[in-house]
């Protein structure tokens, strides 16, 4: 009855592993997503950065010559 008991512990303790890994494996693939996301939106922001900050600088020119 002991054997039952201690084989049917040690496969939870088993499945509990396999669990474990596939969800680490998840959140593993997800970083990589996420990382990969990141990577395409850096440059699109730093395009709109840019251009803002060349806007801002026109206008900054225009007002010292206009009002300077």
């Amino acid at each position: 009855m002991d054997d039952d008991r201690y084989l049917r512990l040690l496969e939870e303790i088993r499945d509990l592993q396999r669990q474990q890994l596939e969800n680490q494996a998840a959140a593993i693939r997800t970083q990589q997503e996420a990382v990969a996301r990141a990577r395409r939106l850096v440059p699109v922001i730093g395009v709109i950065i840019g251009i803002i900050l060349f806007i801002v600088l026109v206008l900054l020119r225009f007002v010292v010559r206009r009002y300077g």
